[in-house]
């Protein structure tokens, strides 16, 4: 049975994909942590940047989701929706 994505709900999409995005952001702060302790100057001002990622990755991801959305609905209306193959299983 084929089904089609009509429309993704631009909102509660976005407040996903944004959470997702910062916990991959974490990846970056367990690298940052350790370069801020020992690192030298340079590493320090690096190791604050891995740090501060999570949220850095969850602004864009937040933006770049909600732009996306909004051209796949308008997309969406033109060409039709992604079509995807259900079944059913027991």
């Amino acid at each position: 049975m084929k089904k089609q994505l009509a429309r993704i709900s631009i909102l509660q999409s976005s407040k996903i994909i944004t959470a997702l995005y910062v916990l991959m952001g974490f990846i970056y702060t367990a690298i940052g942590i350790p370069m801020v302790l020992a690192g030298g100057e340079k590493f320090r001002i690096m190791g604050f940047i891995y740090i501060a990622m999570p949220l850095v990755m969850a602004i864009f991801g937040f933006v770049f989701f909600v732009i996306f959305a909004g051209l796949y609905n308008l997309l969406a209306k033109w060409l039709g929706g992604m079509e995807v193959e259900v079944k059913d299983i027991e």
